[in-house]
């Protein structure tokens, strides 16, 4: 006979249970200011639901919390609701109900003027690496301070900076068009980074490479992760997912079915 899976905890239930050391969390504030304890939480949702217009369901119920510093994988068929899920994050989509938070922010209560600031707060890789083609690797990570109205001297530090961190320093002068796939992806990258980012969002991030270059992205978001930074990458890479043995956080059907360190499929 076929049940269906548990309700999770909550999230701020959940974050004691995660990090048995801390406290329990407490929910910024509704005009979007951090708390001392949310500073602990990078990513909150609390009982999330998104029904569209048409009236499909693509999150049901789902709770999910990601303390700052984990490295966790979103996986599940397509369809699952994993796009969904990172809208939510970035706030390009609100939920239907439930709460969302990112990097201490209730996304639901944030005013038009307050999501950039947001957003600075998340480094986005997407899959088709989404670089300006007429732009050099360093004017492609330099573009997302200068829209902040970043000081000069500073975009060059955080530019050089990141730069090194992905291996680029050599072809910061190269357009896109002169880059393999994998250079494409670790200037999507470095551009993700150059805000300091509290958390890294990655779509995708190795679905158009090939293996070997998809290792070499993914070490090099594991390094990132090592420096301090969130990470959750949604992937169908079953093959990275399992010889890492890092949080998976599994969707079916807009649910959450499973969240525990392991493969990509459930082990038993």
């Amino acid at each position: 006979m076929t049940t269906s899976p548990p309700r999770l905890a909550g999230p701020l239930e959940a974050a004691t249970a995660i990090r048995p050391e801390r406290e329990a969390v407490d929910p910024p504030t509704a005009e979007g200011h951090e708390t001392r304890d949310a500073r602990r939480i990078s990513i909150a949702l609390d009982d999330v639901s998104k029904v569209y217009p048409n009236g499909r369901r693509a999150l049901a119920d789902v709770d999910l919390v990601v303390p700052d510093g984990d490295f966790v994988f979103i996986v599940g068929p397509s369809g699952a609701g994993k796009s969904t899920l990172i809208k939510l994050l970035i706030r390009d989509e609100l939920p239907t109900s439930g709460t969302v938070f990112v990097a201490g922010r209730d996304v639901r209560r944030l005013s038009r003027r307050d999501v950039p600031r947001l957003r600075r707060s998340v480094g986005i890789v997407f899959q088709d690496y989404k670089l300006l083609p007429n732009k050099s690797v360093y004017d492609n990570v330099a573009f997302a301070l200068e829209v902040t109205g970043t000081p000069g001297r500073q975009i060059r530090s955080a530019v050089d900076r990141v730069l090194s961190l992905v291996g680029l320093t050599a072809a910061a002068g190269q357009f896109p068009s002169q880059l393999s796939g994998g250079e494409q992806q670790r200037t999507a990258i470095a551009r993700a980074l150059v805000h300091e980012p509290r958390v890294v969002i990655a779509d995708e991030p190795t679905g158009n490479l090939d293996p070997l270059i998809s290792w070499e992205i993914i070490q090099l978001l594991l390094r990132i992760n090592e420096l301090g930074t969130t990470v959750l990458m949604a992937t169908h890479n079953a093959e990275v997912v399992t010889a890492l043995r890092r949080r998976v956080v599994a969707l079916e059907d807009g649910r959450v079915v499973r969240d525990e360190v392991g493969g990509y499929h459930r082990e038993y």
